[in-house]
């Protein structure tokens, strides 16, 4: 499903009627569905539900699981662990990140140097740097 730009999988922003349209479902089913917890959209200041594609996908998963007759209770358990999976997958993310900055910013993690032209250069710790061997001959002024 292609979302405008700026708008996320998790953004409430179909209504009821484009939920059902888009899912398959009855909207009478989806109220059942939110009732009960089993997918459960966003409501606005006033009430009325909105849901988000990410809905949409989990909606459709519900309705083909349900067909083939897996129970409802089954299928909850289902979507709660996908969901645990993805906090948890977005967790992991952010600890690798801290973990990178933590030993980018240690003691002994940069090292500075400077450049031919002797600018410094900040080196992570095990950076090495290739060394000119170039050798410059001068002869001093003639005369």
């Amino acid at each position: 499903m292609q979302l405008p730009e700026g708008v996320t999988e998790r953004d409430p922003i179909f209504p009821i009627a484009a939920a059902s349209e888009l899912s398959g479902l009855h909207p009478q089913t989806l109220r059942q569905y939110d009732r009960i917890g089993l997918v459960v959209p966003g409501r606005t200041r006033g009430g009325s539900r909105r849901y988000s594609a990410r809905n949409i996908v989990q909606l459709r998963e519900v309705a083909g699981l349900s067909s083939e007759g897996v129970p409802l209770a089954v299928i909850q358990r289902m979507l709660d662990l996908e969901n645990q999976v993805q906090e948890l997958s977005a967790e992991v993310a952010g600890l690798r990140v801290q973990l990178q900055e933590e030993r980018d910013n240690r003691p002994g993690a940069r090292v500075f140097a400077t450049n031919a032209a002797g600018g410094v250069v900040t080196l992570k710790g095990t950076t090495r740097v290739r060394r000119q061997t170039d050798v410059v001959l001068y002869r001093g002024p003639r005369g």
